[in-house]
């Protein structure tokens, strides 16, 4: 089978057109997500137009009249949102199933972990993220959030899908070992979870950069933004969720890797690149962590966190396809 270089391409050609339908099915909730994001927006200036009602204002020398003020129902808006969102969620799950069934025959067809190139690498990572970011974001008022994870997880996968795509083959000599299965599956959803961390951050720093001066201004797309996203604070805990989540098995997936190393370089720890950027990425999420728990630090750990994200970015692509290194089995 596999170890034999045997491939079954029916399989493997059904794998990736599930592949590319997954990803058009992210775009297609992501968009539904993004609409939805327009009748809240709505519903939200016309409760603050109901609050401003509320205000005493004296008409006709009338002490104690309300000027009456136009507000706009909202509750038509706020059904088509909440029925645009729902409708994206059930789309987004039926692009997880596309893509996990698309792994499972790429594994199938080359009997072997089906992530033993950068394609098959980013095809797992996308989809713990997309996982992890149903988790966490799985409260109806956040859902709609699930578009801004959607999005460079298309990104990403288009790149895999046109630039990086590896014909399905048996892996290289290095990686035919169980720790194949362990250390690789481990980083990738550790990697995942921290990205979905790191889309939280910047949506927080966006909210926290506009929370002030944009409030009044309900035209302008960052006022959009200001009025969709949520909390500060909501922002920030699911940050921080991820990240507690995702760290400790960052960590997991770096110890095992240095076990594997020894076991097939004869060295727990050799500064290859891979092993130096990741020490650097975990290093950096540990700061995060120090000065999410510091009083008076929260905005900086976000700053923290998106340097972290950018790291695992670099980690996950810059690594295996410029620099040269032990770990510079792309495939391509």
């Amino acid at each position: 089978m596999g170890d034999n270089g045997y491939v079954d391409m029916d399989l493997a050609r059904l794998s990736d057109w599930l592949y590319g339908t997954s990803m058009v099915v992210y775009v297609l909730a992501m968009v539904m997500f993004l609409l939805s994001l327009a009748p809240m927006f709505y519903t939200k200036v016309a409760a603050a137009q109901r609050a401003e009602q509320k205000e005493l204002v004296p008409a006709a020398g009338v002490p104690g009249d309300r000027v009456p003020g136009r507000v706009v129902d909202s509750t038509p808006r706020r059904q088509l949102g909440d029925v645009l969102s729902g409708m994206g969620w059930a789309v987004a799950f039926v692009g997880i199933i596309a893509h996990l069934v698309s792994i499972i025959l790429r594994g199938v067809a080359t009997d072997r972990a089906p992530w033993g190139n950068m394609y098959e690498f980013i095809s797992l990572t996308m989809l713990a993220c997309v996982v992890a970011g149903v988790v966490s974001l799985r409260k109806p008022t956040y859902r709609p959030l699930l578009s801004f994870v959607l999005l460079p997880v298309v990104l990403l996968m288009f790149i895999g899908g046109r630039y990086l795509y590896t014909q399905p083959a048996p892996v290289v000599p290095a990686l035919k070992s169980y720790w194949l299965i362990i250390h690789v599956s481990i980083i990738s959803i550790a990697s995942g979870i921290l990205l979905v961390s790191g889309v939280a951050s910047v949506l927080y720093l966006v909210r926290q950069r506009w929370a002030t001066d944009l409030e009044s201004d309900s035209d302008c797309v960052t006022g959009f933004l200001n009025r969709v996203l949520p909390s500060s604070d909501a922002l920030d805990r699911v940050a921080y969720k991820c990240v507690v989540v995702g760290f400790p098995l960052f960590g997991l997936g770096i110890i095992l890797g240095a076990i594997w190393a020894e076991a097939a370089w004869g060295r727990f720890w050799g500064w290859d690149p891979k092993e130096s950027v990741s020490f650097i990425a975990w290093v950096i999420y540990a700061a995060y962590l120090h000065a999410r728990a510091t009083a008076g630090w929260r905005k900086a750990a976000a700053w923290v966190n998106v340097a972290g994200f950018i790291a695992l970015l670099f980690n996950l692509f810059a690594i295996n396809l410029i620099v040269s290194g032990l770990h510079s089995y792309a495939g391509l």
